[in-house]
């Protein structure tokens, strides 16, 4: 039996904004089958972690290894619910920045360019 499974599935599926009733209907079942994989009611097997996974759009071995700290934090302050993203590497926002850059730069050369 695979454990904890089934919850990672939930998060991803959540994470990813699709409906049980979208999985459900991918693996041919009705939605409260589908519904009894995620609360544990159902045992889930390797076929169908299998299934479920290509209907998501994920391996099967990224959803075992799927940790939801990972992606995201949840802290709770002063009775309010938030999250905290993890902290991007300095380097890849300056990549992500001298991207921005050089499209702002080439969409002025295009302008320049009709404009002529």
């Amino acid at each position: 039996m695979i454990q904890q499974a089934e919850i990672k599935i939930k998060q991803i599926r959540e994470l990813k904004n699709i409906t049980q009733e979208f999985v459900a209907q991918k693996l041919g079942l009705s939605t409260r089958a589908y519904s009894k994989i995620e609360s544990g009611e159902t045992q889930l097997t390797i076929n169908r972690l299998n299934e479920i996974s290509e209907a998501l759009g994920v391996g099967s071995m990224e959803v075992l290894g799927f940790d939801d700290k990972q992606v995201f934090n949840n802290c709770k302050q002063d009775g309010y619910i938030g999250i905290n993203h993890i902290n991007i590497p300095d380097k890849l926002i300056q990549q992500y920045e001298e991207t921005i850059q050089s499209l702002k730069e080439q969409i002025q050369l295009m302008k320049l360019l009709q404009d002529k």
